[in-house]
């Protein structure tokens, strides 16, 4: 059975402005398929070839999959609908399947708007896919479809979902395919070197308000790090990659399995040929103050910190759970060990003014990261955060929620002056680092580096593809008024599908409001049956040892 994997052809001009990333996705469900004997496995990255829909249509006419899979986050939805509609139209008779984050949660609404889409995997796809592809080849497709978890679908006029599949337990069983990606295609501009993005957790046990991937993988699982070493190193001896990011949320959550990778990449002497860079948390780098040079040594050079907003109410609404001050000194200390750090600002909620946006610009400096990112808040359909101001939400074309394009409107301010806001922000901040900093300021990787980022956001700069500008028709302030960002207003708003999805982190917060509720009944018990009440000698009633101070609760 011949299975053709597509990434669709979509750009923001945002992430990619740092280079070409390789689609991990189609290596890890790849990986699997294998070891489950399927072969033939094609994959098309329209994406990184920038193929147009005439051409990506002789290709999968070529090669006359049985199936054919996408996979999309939110933006690139209706690209990936499109890729399924192309394969409709060139191999009839292929199964068409779709899986990724946006089609998890709103199925009913892509099922709805793209008919032709045969079946949406939810959730971690490596098992569900598997099966899925087997009951393909055996010719139990689509009588079994009820029988197969994780699955939706349309059945006549009704659309179906089968209960959730489990999450995958077992992680010894990921075993990525890498060989499926072409890697001289896939660079990382700041170093001119291959690129990778390989996973040692899936899930986070935080819920930040803002964020879908909690939601999506559900359990906070960690590999054992000598696995994904051993991808790592298979990754730089066989394609030659040079940099990696870990695709994970946060991989320093688990201190000693984050140590235990830490050791085995040094053991085997890589980080003297990769280097790499992670996501995470401002509480996490207090906690590893006196780990950091022992982080860089394992070849860790790129931070990027969940900073989030300047003003510390911000903080509170997207319940990170850090204090502003934490962010300078977590940058100092990052610093301090000779890692380079990228601060990451969400901007352009409800309550953005100008004077918030200045605010976040005078903290950047002041706190001196070596890179600096204002995100717009882009509001996932399916967060706790969406929910709670989708009343505030007038755009639903979600190709352009994609962390550059003002999807909010601030109340102060229109979104073209909250672009022009953001962009005086980018060119004040790079413009001082590029004559103050940069060319000056360290020594040998450190400083080639930091002119490669540079190098990277010149030329996305000169080719107007940072931030969409080109298309969105802005080239400074004198264009603030006429910016505008092709909204599709034929779009509507569908209600997420959550109801049958259960989190872990969702199941905590319950349990800690139950024990929480059932402390207060006991405390309000025990004042009702002690108000007023006395030992025969006439004492009240006190704290053992005769002092005045209860036992804190436990």
């Amino acid at each position: 059975m011949r299975i053709l994997f597509v990434h669709p052809n979509y750009r923001s001009g945002g992430a990619e402005i740092a280079g070409t990333w390789p689609p991990a996705w189609v290596a890890y469900l790849t990986g699997h398929l294998r070891q489950a004997g399927f072969d033939d496995v094609h994959f098309i990255d329209a994406m990184t070839d920038n193929i147009e829909d005439a051409d990506l249509a002789i290709q999968i006419a070529e090669l006359r999959p049985d199936v054919v899979g996408v996979t999309a986050i939110t933006p690139s939805i209706y690209r990936a609908e499109d890729v399924l509609k192309i394969a409709r139209d060139v191999a009839p008779d292929a199964v068409r399947v779709l899986g990724g984050v946006h089609a998890t949660f709103m199925f009913k609404q892509v099922l709805s708007e793209a008919p032709w889409i045969d079946v949406i995997v939810r959730g971690e796809g490596e098992e569900i896919c598997t099966e899925l592809m087997l009951a393909i080849e055996d010719g139990r497709w689509p009588a079994d479809r009820h029988k197969i978890r994780g699955l939706a679908f349309r059945d006549g006029e009704e659309i179906v979902s089968t209960p959730a599949a489990s999450t995958v337990k077992d992680l010894s069983k990921i075993k990525p395919d890498w060989t499926v990606l072409e890697w001289s295609k896939y660079i990382y501009i700041p170093l001119g070197t291959r690129v990778a993005i390989p996973n040692l957790a899936r899930g986070c046990p935080f819920t930040c308000s803002f964020c879908s991937q909690w939601k999506f993988w559900r359990d906070y699982r960690v590999r054992d790090p000598k696995d994904v070493v051993d991808e790592i190193e298979d990754l730089v001896e066989n394609h030659g990659v040079g940099f990696f990011i870990l695709a994970d949320e946060e991989p320093t959550i688990n201190k000693r399995k984050f140590i235990a990778f830490c050791q085995e990449l040094i053991d085997r002497d890589l980080p003297k040929r990769v280097k790499w860079g992670i996501n995470t948390r401002v509480t996490d780098i207090y906690r590893d103050r006196d780990l950091l040079k022992f982080y860089r040594k394992a070849g860790l050079v790129h931070v990027s910190l969940g900073t989030e907003a300047a003003a510390q109410m911000k903080l509170d609404q997207f319940n990170k759970e850090t204090k502003v001050d934490e962010n300078k000194t977590a940058i100092r200390l990052l610093r301090e060990a000779d890692i380079l750090v990228e601060a990451q600002f969400i901007v352009g909620l409800d309550n953005e003014t100008a004077e918030t946006l200045e605010e976040t610009y005078r903290m950047a400096w002041d706190w001196q990261p070596d890179l600096a990112n204002w995100s717009m808040y882009t509001p996932w359909p399916f967060t706790p955060l969406f929910q709670e101001l989708k009343d505030q939400v007038e755009v639903y074309d979600f190709s352009k929620y994609n962390f550059v394009t003002p999807i909010m409107k601030p109340a102060a301010m229109e979104r073209g002056e909250l672009l022009d806001r953001v962009m005086n922000n980018y060119r004040r901040f790079y413009s001082r680092k590029a004559l103050f900093h940069y060319p000056w300021r360290g020594t040998g990787f450190r400083r080639r580096y930091l002119l490669g980022c540079l190098y990277a956001f010149m030329k996305a700069g000169f080719q107007r593809t940072f931030y969409d500008l080109g298309k969105a028709g802005y080239w400074g302030p004198q264009t603030k008024k006429s910016v505008d960002f092709h909204f599709d207003e034929t779009r509507q708003l569908a209600e997420a599908q959550l109801e049958d999805w259960e989190a872990s982190a969702d199941k905590a917060a319950r349990a800690a409001e139950r024990r929480e509720a059932v402390r207060a009944q006991m405390k309000e018990r025990a004042t009702e049956r002690g108000e007023g009440f006395k030992m025969p000698n006439g004492a009240e009633i006190r704290a053992c040892g005769g002092g005045t101070q209860q036992m804190e609760d436990v």
